[in-house]
């Protein structure tokens, strides 16, 4: 009767295990904390670049990267712990019935576990069976050391977590200043046109809508260069995004109050960076109707890319920017470390509060700013 359970046993405990189809959450949360490290190196050596405002740049382009991948990777490292111990309880019961018939098969004389009841027939048939089940057995039994092995990495990897992500917010605050600094600090640039701030108050004292103050910017211009702008129609539907955030609402998708913009709303993390996406002109700064702060880049004749919501802005209108040149920072406070784990382990919790409304016209007319950009929805 022993051997009858203990087979019954092994044939239930040898069963396959779910496959393991995602990629190894330790390994990406160890690739993000390189990634910061990186971002730290690149930090040191801004200060001696010879252009400060782009190395601090795509500094803090890379620490926005390394901390995005760091809570991804958490967040992943979690959902599999839990998935892990989850697995492991349901076979509890299961591992601890093979575990008793094993040491109730220990204590028997070895002659009698050779022994089948139905005589000599049913030992053969019996020890068949185990030849069969044995490799499988020992394939499960290694299996599950793995998996107790992984469950112990991924909880001393989000122990150690702490320690990285304070060294990377840390950073990427330290590089934010730096930035803000290098703006203020650095040679003139290029200009097309000087502001004028009477009109430009006349402007916004008598505009009621986005489309009217657009319609009014060259009244602001003084002194305004001719000189044609390049013709970048053949990036349409290319051009990168302003700033790393998710797809809120597309172009004349109704809010929850009922009113459709003809732009798009992204929802991104606190203090993003926020970058010309192509070479262009400032052609307003600072803050409009309900909007919060704008900018108003002006890429080719008679385009005009709307930036709205962002809380510091860069640059003076009439500036000609370089692509990929910072042009403000959200709004809001980085998450505490503590608050950054917990809503990695629970998956709960607004990590974008923050959002951008970007509205592109042509001609002075809105159009869909997906034909332009490159869009990524999630």
């Amino acid at each position: 009767m022993i051997r009858a359970a203990a087979l019954a046993c092994l044939i239930a405990w040898s069963g396959p295990l779910s496959a393991q189809t995602a990629p190894d959450p330790a390994a990406a949360a160890r690739a993000a904390a390189q990634r910061l490290d990186e971002a730290s190196r690149q930090l040191d050596a801004a200060d001696g670049a010879r252009n400060r405002v782009k190395a601090l740049t795509e500094t803090l382009r890379a620490y926005e990267d390394g901390l995005e991948a760091m809570r991804d990777g958490l967040r992943r490292a979690a959902i599999r712990e839990q998935s892990l111990l989850a697995e492991l309880q349901a076979r509890e019961d299961e591992i601890a019935r093979l575990l008793g018939v094993l040491q109730a098969m220990g204590q028997s004389p070895a002659p009698v576990l050779f022994l089948h009841p139905t005589g000599p027939t049913g030992t053969a048939r019996s020890g068949m069976i185990l030849a069969d089940v044995a490799p499988a057995l020992n394939a499960r039994a290694d299996e599950l050391r793995s998996k107790l092995a992984e469950v112990r990495t991924l909880r001393a990897l989000q122990e150690t977590a702490a320690d990285t992500l304070r060294e990377g917010l840390n950073g990427v605050q330290q590089a934010r200043t730096a930035l803000s600094q290098a703006v203020a600090d650095r040679q003139p640039l290029p200009r097309r046109f000087t502001e004028d701030p009477v009109k430009t108050a006349i402007l916004i004292a008598s505009t009621e809508t986005l489309e009217g103050f657009a319609s009014g910017l060259s009244q602001i211009a003084l002194e305004e260069s001719q000189g044609s702008l390049p013709d970048i129609t053949h990036r349409k539907g290319a051009l990168p995004l302003p700033v790393q955030g998710q797809l809120l609402r597309r172009a004349g998708e109704a809010d929850a109050a009922g009113i459709a913009r003809p732009g798009i709303l992204l929802a991104t993390r606190p203090r993003a960076l926020v970058t010309t996406p192509v070479a262009a002109t400032i052609r307003y700064r600072g803050p409009l109707l309900d909007y919060g702060n704008v900018m108003i880049l002006e890429p080719q004749a008679g385009t005009l890319f709307v930036l709205a919501g962002l809380d510091v802005v860069y640059g003076e209108t009439g500036e000609v920017l370089p692509a990929g040149s910072p042009v403000g920072l959200m709004g809001g406070k980085d998450a505490e470390i503590g608050a950054v784990i917990t809503q990695s382990g629970e998956g709960a919790g607004n990590t974008r509060p923050e959002t951008l409304y970007i509205e592109v016209r042509q001609d002075n007319q809105p159009i869909d700013p997906s034909v332009w950009f490159a869009m990524q929805e999630g």
